[in-house]
C-alpha cells in the first residue's frame, strides 16, 4: 500500500476510533461491540506499524481512552494510568510470554500474577496519611475527571485505611468500579419502572453512575470496587505485585480473592481456562484475565510503550457481545398459547457459538428498545441462555423502517390473539392450536382435572404425533384397538385407559372448567364459577361484567374466561366432548359452613391421606387452598418434615393444625 492510500485509511480509522472512544468513555453509550472495537484498533496498529512515518502523537494508539468531560474538574495522574494490550487467544498469551523472556534475556519460567479482568470503570484513589482525599477516572491516562464525592458513596471503599495508624504518607491506589450482576439487573428494573434509560451492560451502568453530577444519584446505585495496583506512594514498600495486593488488603482495601500466582505460562494458561469456565457463575462480569509479571524489578526492566506496559497483558475471553442485523421477526407459539417474538439475525459468532436468532420476549420489550426489521443491533449471550438484543444502533437505521407489532391472529392456527390487561404476553385462545395441543391434553387428563388414569405424557405425545389426537375431544373417540396398537401398550392397559375415559365423562362443572386450561382458572376458581352459574351453558352465556362480580374472580380472570369461551374453535371442541357424553354437573349451590371464607395452606407430608385428597376435603367443606403463607392465611396444616412455611406461619401468628385436627374440623362441619 502506497503512503497516500495508507494515510487516507489511517485517518479514517482514527476518526472512527475517536468517535467510538467518545461514545464509550464520555457518553457511556457504545454503538459497537468490544470485539469490533478491538479489530479496528488492531487494523490501525498494523497500518501504523507498516508506515511508522505516519504515526502522530494524537493517534488513538498513542494515548488511552478519551478526553475527560469538561463537566468535571481535571486531575493529573502522578504516574500515567495506562491501559493494557490485548491477547485475543491463548496463542497470543504465549507470544506475550515469549516476548517477556526475550526482553529479559532469560530461559526459565517467569512468575506471573493472574487477576480477573473486571468489566467496569478504572479509577484512582488517593489516600494521604490513611484518609481518602481524592478520586478520579482514568480519563486519557494522563488526566482524568475528579469524582471524589461520587466515589465516597461506594460502601466497599474505605474512607480511612485500617491498621496501627502507621499509614503511608501517600498512596495512590488503582481500582476498578463495577456493578455486581444481580445489582445490575435490579437497577435496570428500577430504571424501567421509572421509564428512565436502560443500561446496556454493567460497565455502562457503572460509568453512568460514577459520572453523575449529583452524587445523591450515585449513592442510589449499588456500586462496588476492587483494587488491583498502585501509582505513586510514600511509605508503602513491596518487592512484587503479589505483595502489593496483600498489602492493600491488609489496609482494608477490597482486593479480589480470585487472583493467583502462576509459575510460568503453563500455569497462567490453566488459570485463563479456569476463569473462562467460571465467568458465568461469578457475582460480577469479567471479559478476560490480566496477566502481570510479578517481580517489580523485572517490571521496571521491561518498561512500557506509549500506551501500555510491556509487563502486563489482558487475555480476552471469547466475546459475549457482537453486532449483527435483524433480517426479520417471527413469532413462536408456546405450550400455553403464549406468543414469543423472535429476531431472525444475520448469523454471527458470539462467544464461540454461531447465533442466528435472539428472543425479543414480548411487545413491551420490543417497544422499549424500539427494535425493527433491518436494524443493526448489539446482541449478547450468557452461558446456554438464548441470545438477546441489548440495544439498537439507531444511527445505522434505514429510512422508512416501521415499528413492529405482534399479529392479532395466531400464526399457527389463525385464532384470535389476546393480551390480557396487566400482562405483557399475547396468547392464542385456541385450545386445539397445534402449537399447544400436547400440553392442553396433558393438563386435561391430569389428576386435579379429568383424572384419566393411565394416559401418560409419552402416550399423549405419540397419539398427537401419529394424528390420532387433533384436539382434546378426540380423546373420547379413541378405541381399544388404536391404543393397543401403540408401542409397549398391552391390550389390558389399553382397556384400562378406555375405562378411565368412560369414567371421566361424569365430572363436576368446577373440574371441567379447570380441565379446559383457561388461563388463570385453577381448581378453586373453577369451583367458584361453578357455584355461581351451576351449568356450563350459564357460564358460556355470562357477560364479562357478570363474571367480574363473582367472588374471587375479578376483571383479569373474567376477561380470560370470556375470551376463551368466545373462541369458536374452543366451543366446537367443548360441544364435541358433550356429544361424547361428558356431563359436567354441579353438586348443589354455594358451599356454606364452618370452613367457608377460610384460607388453608398445606405443608409437609400427611400420613392418613394424600395432599390432593386433603385439598378436595377442605374445598368440599367450603375452604380455600393457597400455595403460600401470608397474612391472609387462616390455618396452616402441618405434616411431617414441614419446611419454611411452618416457620413463616409461626412468625405471622397463623394457627397451626395437625392432620387429625383438620379432619376433626371438617367432620364437625
Amino acid at each position: 500500500m502506497d503512503n497516500k492510500t495508507a494515510k487516507k485509511n489511517i485517518n479514517a480509522l482514527r476518526r472512527e476510533l475517536e468517535r467510538h472512544n467518545q461514545n464509550y468513555y464520555v457518553f457511556d453509550d457504545p454503538d459497537i461491540s468490544d470485539a469490533e472495537y478491538d479489530k479496528l484498533f488492531r487494523d490501525l496498529e498494523a497500518l501504523e506499524s507498516e508506515h511508522p512515518q505516519l504515526i502522530t502523537t494524537d493517534s488513538p494508539t498513542q494515548r488511552v481512552g478519551a478526553e475527560p468531560s469538561k463537566e468535571f474538574m481535571s486531575v493529573t495522574h502522578t504516574i500515567p494510568l495506562l491501559s493494557l494490550a490485548n491477547a485475543m487467544n491463548e496463542e497470543e498469551l504465549r507470544e506475550f510470554d515469549a516476548g517477556v523472556k526475550k526482553l529479559l534475556e532469560i530461559d526459565g519460567e517467569v512468575e506471573y500474577v493472574g487477576e480477573p479482568k473486571l468489566d467496569g470503570l478504572a479509577v484512582e484513589l488517593v489516600y494521604r496519611d490513611g484518609v481518602f482525599v481524592l478520586g478520579s477516572t482514568r480519563g486519557d491516562g494522563f488526566v482524568g475527571e475528579e469524582i471524589t464525592r461520587n466515589l465516597r458513596t461506594i460502601k466497599s471503599l474505605p474512607l480511612r485505611l485500617v491498621g496501627d495508624n502507621s499509614f503511608p504518607a501517600l498512596l495512590e491506589v488503582r481500582a476498578e468500579v463495577f456493578l455486581p450482576s444481580e445489582a445490575f439487573l435490579e437497577l435496570n428494573k428500577r430504571q424501567e419502572k421509572r421509564e428512565e434509560k436502560i443500561f446496556a451492560n454493567p460497565r455502562n451502568a457503572a460509568a453512568g453512575s460514577l459520572r453523575q453530577l449529583d452524587s445523591k444519584v450515585t449513592a442510589l446505585r449499588p456500586l462496588a470496587l476492587y483494587c488491583y495496583g498502585i501509582g505513586a506512594s510514600e511509605g508503602f514498600s513491596a518487592t512484587d505485585h503479589w505483595e502489593i495486593l496483600n498489602g492493600l488488603r491488609e489496609l482494608g482495601l477490597p482486593v479480589t480473592r480470585e487472583a493467583r500466582k502462576c509459575n510460568g505460562i503453563k500455569e497462567a494458561m490453566e488459570y485463563f481456562r479456569e476463569m473462562e469456565k467460571k465467568r458465568e457463575k461469578m457475582e460480577f462480569e469479567i471479559d478476560g484475565i490480566v496477566l502481570k509479571v510479578n517481580d517489580l524489578n523485572l517490571q521496571a526492566s521491561l518498561g512500557q510503550r506509549s500506551r501500555s506496559p510491556r509487563w502486563a497483558i489482558a487475555g480476552k475471553f471469547k466475546p459475549t457481545q457482537e453486532t449483527t442485523v435483524v433480517k426479520s421477526i417471527s413469532v413462536q407459539v408456546g405450550r400455553t398459547g403464549a406468543l414469543t417474538p423472535v429476531a431472525e439475525l444475520e448469523p454471527v459468532n458470539v462467544g464461540g457459538v454461531m447465533v442466528r436468532r435472539a428472543t425479543l420476549h414480548n411487545q413491551d420489550e420490543i417497544d422499549r428498545k424500539d427494535i425493527r426489521v433491518g436494524d443493526s443491533v448489539i446482541i449478547q449471550r450468557a452461558g446456554d441462555v438464548i441470545p438477546e438484543i441489548v440495544s439498537v444502533i439507531t444511527s445505522k437505521r434505514k429510512k422508512g423502517s416501521k415499528r413492529y407489532k405482534i399479529p392479532d391472529k395466531c400464526p399457527v392456527c389463525g385464532a384470535a390473539v389476546i393480551r390480557f390487561e396487566g400482562e405483557a404476553v399475547h396468547t392464542c385462545q385456541n385450545q386445539s392450536c397445534p402449537a399447544r395441543l400436547k400440553e392442553s391434553i396433558k393438563h386435561f387428563a391430569s389428576k386435579g382435572a379429568m383424572d384419566i388414569d393411565g394416559l401418560g405424557d409419552k402416550l399423549i405425545d405419540a397419539l398427537v404425533d401419529n394424528g390420532s389426537l387433533k384436539n382434546v375431544a378426540d380423546l373420547y373417540s379413541l378405541t381399544g384397538e388404536q391404543l393397543s396398537a401403540m408401542e409397549r401398550m398391552a391390550e389390558k392397559s389399553a382397556g384400562n385407559i378406555i375405562e378411565a375415559l368412560k369414567n371421566s365423562r361424569e365430572t363436576t362443572l368446577g373440574r371441567f372448567l379447570f380441565a379446559l386450561g383457561i388461563r388463570h382458572v385453577g381448581e378453586q376458581t373453577g369451583r367458584l364459577i361453578a357455584d355461581e352459574y351451576a351449568s356450563f351453558e350459564n357460564v358460556k352465556n355470562a357477560e364479562m361484567e357478570s363474571l367480574e362480580k363473582v367472588e374471587g374472580v375479578g376483571p383479569i380472570v373474567a376477561q380470560s374466561v370470556w375470551s376463551f369461551l368466545n373462541e369458536k374453535e374452543n366451543l366446537k371442541t367443548i360441544y364435541r366432548m358433550i356429544e361424547h357424553g361428558i356431563n359436567p354437573i354441579h353438586k348443589g349451590g354455594k358451599v356454606r359452613g364452618k370452613l367457608a371464607g377460610q384460607t388453608f395452606v398445606i405443608t409437609g407430608t400427611l400420613g392418613q391421606m394424600k395432599r390432593q385428597e386433603a385439598k378436595e376435603m377442605i374445598e368440599n367443606a367450603g375452604g380455600k387452598i393457597a400455595s403460600s403463607v401470608s397474612s391472609k392465611t387462616d390455618y396452616l396444616i402441618s405434616g411431617e418434615n414441614a419446611g419454611s412455611k411452618l416457620s413463616k406461619a409461626k412468625n405471622l401468628g397463623v394457627r397451626i393444625l395437625s392432620e387429625k385436627e383438620i379432619i376433626a374440623m371438617v367432620r364437625s362441619n
